[in-house]
Order: C-alpha cells, then sequence, then structure tokens
C-alpha cells in the first residue's frame, strides 16, 4: 500500500490538517500552502514542505516526513535536508518546525543517540498515529489518516462510516474529497479486488471516477514497464519518462503493440508515432 502518496493527497486537499497534529500550531495554519522542493548539491527531494504566506515573510516553514517502513538513516536524511533547504532559504523564513509522522513507535529508528537533543526539542514532533484516538472520535481529516493503519477486517466498517459522516456533514474542501480519499485507500488496501468488489465493500458506486482512473493509470503502467523491461531490456530515463506521460488509452494500446517489439527501436518508433 503506498501510504506515502495517500499522505500527500491529503496534505494536497488540506493542508492545514498537518497542523491539526501538532500541539502548538501557527495561528495562520490554513494560511499555509504544500509544496515539494528540490534542493541541489547534493540533489535532495523534500516531499512534503509547508510554506507560509509570502505576504507574512519571514515565517516558519514546516518539513512533514510520513514513514511507515523502519529505516535505520531516517534522521540523518530529514535532518540534512530541512536544514540545508533551510539555509538556502534562510532570508524567507524565521525558523523551521519538522513533523514526522509514524504508523507506531515500534516503527521507529533505533539508534536516535546522535540526535537526542534534536528529537527531545520543540522543532520536532514526532506523531504516532496508533496513539491519536479512536478514528471515530478524531477529526475526520486525522480519521482519514488513520485508516490507511487499521487492520483490513476493520477498514471497510471504519471507510463506511468515514462516507456516512462526510454526507452528513459539511467539511472544506468537500464531502465529494473525503469521498475520494475513502476510496483511494480502501482500493489500495485491497489491490486483489476488483472495482465492483470494492463499490460493494463500500455501498457506493464508483463510476469512472477521477481517483478510479488514476488508479487504474498506475497499475497500468506498473505492468508495462515490466512488460518493456523484459522484452527490450532496461528503459533509459528519457524513454521511461515518455512512456510514464502516456495517457491511459495510449497506455493500453503500447501493452498490445509491445507484444510484438523485439528491440528498443521498436518502442522508440511506436512512441514517435504516438507521442
Amino acid at each position: 500500500m503506498r501510504r506515502d502518496s495517500i499522505f500527500y493527497k491529503l496534505f494536497q486537499q488540506y493542508p492545514a490538517l498537518l497542523f491539526e497534529l501538532l500541539t502548538n500550531p501557527p495561528e495562520n495554519a490554513s494560511e499555509y500552502t504544500f509544496d515539494s522542493k528540490a534542493v541541489k548539491e547534493p540533489r535532495f527531494e523534500i516531499d512534503g514542505v509547508f510554506v507560509p504566506p509570502e505576504n507574512q515573510s519571514p515565517g516558519v516553514v514546516y518539513f512533514a516526513e510520513v514513514q511507515f517502513q523502519t529505516d535505520e538513516m531516517l534522521y540523518e536524511r530529514v535532518f540534512a535536508e530541512s536544514y540545508l533547504y533551510f539555509y538556502r532559504n534562510r532570508k524567507k523564513y524565521s525558523d523551521l518546525q519538522i513533523v514526522i509522522i509514524y504508523p507506531s513507535r515500534n516503527i521507529e529508528q533505533s539508534d536516535i543517540y546522535p540526535y537526542r537533543n534534536q528529537l527531545n526539542c520543540d522543532q520536532v514532533n514526532r506523531i504516532y498515529l496508533d496513539e491519536l484516538g479512536n478514528i471515530r472520535e478524531l477529526p475526520v481529516w486525522v480519521a482519514l489518516m488513520l485508516l490507511t493503519t487499521v487492520p483490513e477486517q476493520q477498514a471497510p466498517d471504519e471507510a463506511k462510516y468515514l462516507l456516512s459522516r462526510s454526507s452528513q456533514e459539511t467539511f472544506e474542501p468537500s464531502s465529494s474529497a473525503i469521498m475520494e480519499l475513502v476510496t483511494t485507500i480502501i482500493m489500495y488496501k485491497f489491490e486483489q479486488l476488483n472495482k465492483r468488489e470494492v463499490e460493494n465493500m463500500l455501498g457506493i458506486t464508483l463510476r469512472e471516477t477521477r481517483v478510479y482512473q488514476d488508479i487504474k493509470q498506475e497499475s497500468e503502467l506498473s505492468l508495462i514497464l515490466r512488460l518493456l523491461n523484459r522484452k527490450v531490456g532496461e528503459l533509459p530515463q528519457e524513454v521511461r519518462e515518455q512512456v510514464e506521460k502516456l495517457p491511459l488509452e495510449q497506455l493500453e494500446n503500447l501493452g498490445e503493440a509491445l507484444l510484438d517489439f523485439n528491440s528498443m527501436g521498436d518502442l522508440q518508433t511506436w512512441l514517435d508515432g504516438n507521442w
């Protein structure tokens, strides 16, 4: 299950969600925007950066990391990325905060001794989702985060509860956005189920929603890349990027055409004719 991408979709839809997890959120939390940033020399890609409004500069920048697998070098990377970005943009920001979201404490890096001061200061916030409380008593956006962690046997009931709740209450940005996110989480959680089975599980009709199309395209792309690697060898980065940009209909066409490919040249010829 691709939990990190789901969390970043949540942050994109509702940036203020991050601050609902914190004990001392900024007063202007609703004005923050969510983005990803690249830092060159050395090259870092920071997926979760919450920046304050430009008209309130210098403000506090927040870095978010979602970590669902143990990484024994996580703090080395997070602190390096965050402080380097802060250094490169020092005039824009007066302070920085780091937020690391875990499903539970047992996922955390075991050797934290070198970072004992940072981890115990008020600039680093470690969030353990299983300690937030009952999913049905949490704000709905926080409950969506917790939905990614519940056992499979419990997930359908909790998902249906959140769908029912979103249809009865007024949310920002919208109940339809919440429905799409609930659907996304369940479709990733039960990848072995088809569209009709997920519909029956949740008691809704997905139709050809954007979420369904996105997941279908992601699955199609993954399959085609694997088949191409077998048929013509490892793809050069430029060719891979061309394939990744194809819309779903062309991906399906490529899936049929690649059966006749014998070389990288065959793939490039097809791309040149369908780009």
